[in-house]
């Protein structure tokens, strides 16, 4: 899409993004700013539909707080970089709960596409490692040095 989108729209969609996103593991988000069939895609997650949006973001901040001493979503940057594409940068990082709090620590980027009026109908996830990468953290008890 290239149709020139109202950059005051652009604008709070940004603000939104960064208000929401550090926040992610402890308090819900807005969901005002994507559409009702909202595509999502990560590196273990595919699905359509702000119902399942709001499911995935639920189970985020659920095993967040189940699985982890310390979880923190780290923003980096939100930027408009098409007329219909804004990024966000970011980190993710925790301690988890075992008697080793082994941590983790992943980068990533969000994607989000918008539609003419501004609204996000597309939001793609890519992370600095693979999924068994970020997983092989959990069981490692030499990575407790990671700044968390």
């Amino acid at each position: 899409m290239t149709t020139d989108i109202d950059p005051a729209q652009v604008d709070r969609v940004i603000q939104t993004l960064k208000h929401d996103l550090p926040t992610l593991f402890d308090q819900d988000i807005s969901y005002n700013i994507y559409t009702s069939t909202i595509y999502f895609k990560d590196p273990v997650n595919t699905f359509k539909g702000k119902f399942n949006y709001r499911i995935i973001i639920w189970t985020l901040r659920f095993h967040g707080r189940l699985f982890f001493t310390k979880l923190y979503f780290d923003l980096h940057e939100v930027y408009q970089s098409e007329t219909d594409v804004i990024l966000a940068d970011w980190t993710v990082r925790g301690t988890l709960r075992v008697p080793w709090k082994a941590q983790i620590f992943f980068n990533g980027r969000s994607t989000y596409k918008l539609t003419p009026e501004g609204l996000i109908y597309e939001h793609i996830d890519t992370w600095d490692r693979k999924p068994i990468e970020i997983f092989k953290q959990f069981f490692s008890k030499k990575n407790n040095q990671l700044p968390i």
